[in-house]
């Protein structure tokens, strides 16, 4: 029975090959050494005959479900073969048998990233245009220059047009009055009056006198023709 224990010893100083041989010569008398069984599968597992290991673990799996090495040597053929997802679980079988075993636990982490969905891609954010290319200022001032109302001509006022036209009845006063030296001064200071514009500040005190001179003249003349009618 000492045959396992130096296929063992071959397998960890890197004769797997003589490993296999001991294991194989010893295993034909001893076909139920399920340990001999493990180590002849993972000195197959380093020399890559991942099915000859398999049908191994195979046999020592059905004859002990809870066998520690054998289910940990199955998650590594599954590793060598790129079959992550059955390398996961049966890591995780085996780190329920280990009791917090840290390097399947790594392994058991490892895996679980590398299965994990990548993170969806961050949205890519356009840079910000700068506002010359959303505006053409341009146009818009030559929009603002087209929508200018036009100025109005102003046209001022002829002070002696603007005044009003002497109605029938003083066209009449004026022509019977014509020889009347004080009708022909109240004429001419009206006249001069319609003419003048709007006076300011300055000349209001001039306003008043005229205003008062007006009065005066026309009391005169309206007691003149009193006179001239009795």
């Amino acid at each position: 029975m000492a045959f396992a224990q130096l296929a063992e010893e071959c397998r960890r100083a890197g004769g797997n090959e003589e490993a296999v041989s001991v294991c194989r010569a010893g295993l034909a008398h001893h076909p139920g050494y399920m340990s001999a069984r493990v180590t002849l599968s993972r000195a197959l597992i380093e020399l890559r005959r991942l099915d000859e290991a398999q049908a191994e673990l195979d046999i020592v799996l059905s004859a002990a479900p809870d066998n520690l090495s054998a289910n940990r040597a199955r998650a590594e053929i599954y590793q060598l073969r790129g079959q992550l997802p059955e390398a996961l679980e049966q890591y995780r079988r085996a780190l329920v048998l280990a009791k917090y075993d840290p390097s399947i636990e790594q392994e058991v982490a490892r895996i679980s990233r590398a299965l994990a969905p990548p993170p969806p891609p961050a949205p890519e954010v356009e840079p910000a245009t700068p506002i010359e290319e959303l505006f053409d200022f341009d146009a818009f001032l030559r929009q603002l220059d087209a929508a200018k109302p036009l100025k109005p001509e102003v046209t001022l006022p002829d002070p002696v047009a603007a005044a009003p036209a002497p109605s029938v009845l003083d066209e009449i006063k004026l022509a019977e009055d014509d020889n009347d030296p004080f009708s022909v001064l109240e004429r001419q200071l009206r006249d001069s009056d319609g003419r003048r514009p709007e006076p300011d500040e300055s000349d209001q005190r001039e306003r008043r006198m005229l205003a008062e001179l007006d009065q005066w003249l026309t009391a005169i003349i309206d007691d003149r023709q009193n006179h001239s009618s009795n």
